[in-house]
């Protein structure tokens, strides 16, 4: 663990709210804390500088350390105090189960306390008997990964017998039960069953965390056969049911319920994958709400993250007047430091000033501690070199993962969670080590854009992504100017509505990004800070979703591409994702378009062709992840592209959600062509206007020359334009 760290109950907050703070600290003395607001979060020293003002508040003072405890891994607890017990000691456990890593050490199915059933180090099913006796079904032979299995342990201390039985299952499966019987002591009486868990074991806390799905897991207060258990179908037998969970209840939920006559339904922990496919799909239906009897199943993970649920240290109230920006609560103790990073928007409902700045915390938790395969050594020396945030992802993977990363059983991570520490966040943070400029990507390179607004003296508010998606277009539509970050990549329906509804009433929206608006997420219903992305049908991705599993369990919809969903960005913002490089930034050739009375005053004072060769973010203006325009997407008829991007790497590749063939494209144009940044304008109907610059390197030319060169003049000619409360000309064809 690291010698101090923390978490914020909110990523955003309004004035007049209050934010919990929740810190660990591994020292026996107090450590200390300091409020400050960040203007610019780059360490390199070639730049701005980090930049950090420190605010008064009744929050930086000592606080007494303590260890705040956490473990990874999911599972589902039961609570089973008032059950009543069996009358006889006598217990059968029942689950179907489809182990992804079989020989990851000890996977508990089922614990009840007197009786669990689980796989050991080798993948053999076994039991353990009140804690003290473990028996292991040597006849079958260890498990496979990724096949389904029916496994029983019944338990008759009457007879002093306990059993093991599995069998493989499926269509093509034609496995007979293999069971074996062991002889255990005598016993009249079953202790006392106070809590039941699924998919680990218990003893004073969960440990031995499963790795798979667990389908119908059964507990019956009676000794089933061998022979009972062969002659039934899985869970037939309804008499003597002490509990049974019904997986494909409650999808959506954390609750999951028991059909049984105890009613003991359980609460599941650290966000264990649902709506995936049991052992009874067909492969006619492909969406969990029509079929849910075909996603009764649960996928677990032992490195599973969700809500710490960390204890509550201190309470940062915000004042009315405070004002709008990126602010971090800096932690130091003896041992070390860390800084917990959060934004203040506007107040409900009133406007500070003309523009406002989406932060794009969707994006931001999504790739929440992207552990990347590029740490190592040369990221250390940079991050000491330039005394940059100290601490890495790759070097922590104990606070969870990204949904860039894969589970230990090699299945992608399709939950991210903001209730915990996310290291990727914190100012001063490094991305990439080898990059020629600052190498930084999310929130420190959306500084880039902050420390110009205000070098330029332009007043701002700040909305992020949760204002949007719970608030829709009315957190923003009273703004002349709405400007997005550099990445705004992951949107749920609403957040993606509400940008739109803003353009359609009139408003002038600045894209100042790439990769933009590309993949459609869901907010847990109970917990929004936990966020669900499934990568279904193409695009660029580090992992992609089971056939079947396309569709989301926290809202039932479809996953995947904002493009699959019928929404392309082209149609939003004029340009879409095209192309990925390495992090190197071209430049932008001024094109005919920019001579068109329409657009021709953005490049006042500009006598360049050239614009952007030079930047903090890959050497340029237009790179690593860029986007063009395109008609048959939604780019509007009346768009004019004023400047396009040349010049780019052979490690440049076309996205491959527009390639047919290698030989052939969506476009059906040249496959360098596709590889390029638009800068596009457009009128609306209503008398707004877009402007996209289709580059994720863009910001990060703005500080280049001490604020002074054409990318900084070309933004401050169209924001000075949108403000202009006078409407545009919307071209008639």
């Amino acid at each position: 663990m690291l010698p101090i760290t923390g978490y914020t109950d909110k990523l955003s907050i309004r004035p007049g709210g209050a934010l919990e703070v929740k810190v660990s600290s591994q020292s026996a003395l107090p450590y200390h804390v300091q409020l400050t607001r960040v203007t610019c979060a780059d360490p390199n020293p070639a730049g701005p500088g980090w930049k950090e003002t420190r605010i008064d508040s009744a929050i930086n003072t000592s606080y007494p350390s303590r260890v705040q405890p956490y473990h990874l891994g999911s599972y589902m607890l039961v609570d089973a105090v008032n059950a009543p017990p069996p009358i006889t000691p006598t217990l059968t456990l029942d689950a179907l189960v489809y182990p992804t890593n079989p020989t990851r050490g000890i996977q508990g199915i089922i614990d009840t306390g007197p009786l669990s059933i689980f796989i050991n180090e080798l993948g053999y099913l076994c039991s353990e008997l009140d804690h003290t006796t473990v028996f292991k079904l040597t006849d079958f032979g260890p498990l496979s990964e990724r096949h389904w299995y029916r496994v029983l342990c019944s338990y008759d201390g009457t007879k002093g017998l306990l059993s093991l039985a599995c069998t493989r299952v499926g269509t093509h499966s034609n496995h007979l039960m293999k069971q074996q019987e062991f002889q255990c002591p005598l016993t009249n009486t079953l202790p006392e069953i106070h809590k039941i868990s699924v998919a680990c074991l218990l003893q004073s806390k969960p440990y031995a965390f499963f790795n798979g799905k667990i389908e119908a897991p059964t507990i019956q207060s009676k000794a089933l056969s061998f022979d009972a258990a062969k002659a039934a179908e899985p869970f037939e037998t309804k008499t003597d049911i002490f509990a049974r969970w019904d997986f494909s209840l409650g999808i959506q939920s954390d609750v999951t319920t028991d059909i049984g006559p105890n009613q003991l339904h359980g609460s599941l922990h650290n966000v264990p994958t649902r709506a995936v496919k049991s052992s009874a799909w067909s492969g006619q239906e492909m969406c969990w709400r029509h079929a849910p009897n075909e996603y009764a199943a649960i996928h677990f993970h032992d490195d599973d993250a969700g809500d710490f649920g960390w204890e509550t240290d201190f309470v940062l109230d915000i004042p009315n007047n405070f004002e709008c920006g990126f602010y971090s609560i800096n932690l130091t103790n003896d041992a070390g430091k860390d800084a917990i990073p959060f934004y203040v928007c506007a107040p409900r409902g009133i406007r500070k000033a003309d523009i406002c700045v989406i932060i794009p915390t969707f994006t931001y938790i999504v790739y929440g501690n992207y552990v990347r395969f590029d740490y190592g050594e040369a990221w250390e020396q940079r991050a000491s070199d330039w005394n940059a945030y100290p601490h890495s992802p790759g070097a922590h993977p104990d606070y969870g993962l990204s949904t860039y990363n894969h589970h230990s059983d090699e299945s992608g991570v399709a939950y991210s969670s903001r209730f915990r520490p996310l290291l990727n966040l914190r100012p001063g943070y490094l991305i990439f080590p080898h990059d020629t400029g600052s190498g930084l990507r999310h929130v420190q390179a959306d500084t880039h854009l902050l420390a110009w607004l205000e070098d330029c003296g332009y007043a701002y508010d700040i909305m992020t992504d949760e204002e949007l998606h719970l608030e829709g277009v009315a957190s923003i539509q009273n703004y002349p100017v709405v400007l997005t970050g550099t990445h705004p990549e992951y949107h749920t329906a609403e957040s993606w509505q509400a940008f739109s509804d803003y353009k359609d009433l009139g408003g002038r929206l600045c894209y100042l990004g790439g990769n933009g608006f590309y993949w459609r997420i869901a907010v847990h219903p109970e917990t929004p800070g936990i966020l669900e992305i499934r990568r279904a049908e193409s695009g660029i991705r580090v992992w992609a979703s089971e056939p079947g599993e396309y569709y989301n369990a926290f809202d039932g919809q479809y996953g995947g591409l904002w493009t699959r969903n019928g929404r392309p960005p082209q149609q939003l913002v004029g340009v879409g994702f095209t192309s990925q490089g390495d992090f190197v930034g071209s430049y932008y050739r001024k094109n005919a378009d920019a001579d068109n009375p329409r657009a021709s005053w953005m490049f006042k004072d500009i006598h360049d062709d050239i614009l952007g060769d030079f930047g903090l973010s890959g050497g340029g203006a237009a790179g690593f992840e860029v986007d063009r325009a395109e008609p048959r997407f939604g780019t509007p008829a009346n768009a004019l592209i004023v400047a396009s991007s040349e010049g780019h790497s052979d490690f440049f590749m076309a996205v491959p959600e527009e390639m047919m063939t290698p030989l052939a494209n969506l476009a059906n144009a040249p496959m360098d062509e596709l590889i390029r940044s638009d800068m596009v304008f457009f009128e609306t109907p209503s008398g707004g206007a877009v402007f996209s610059v289709g580059s994720i390197t863009f910001c990060g030319s703005l500080p280049h020359n001490n604020f002074k060169n054409n990318i900084s003049t070309l933004l401050r000619n169209v924001i000075d334009r949108f403000v202009n409360p006078d409407p545009f000309d919307y071209p008639l064809a």
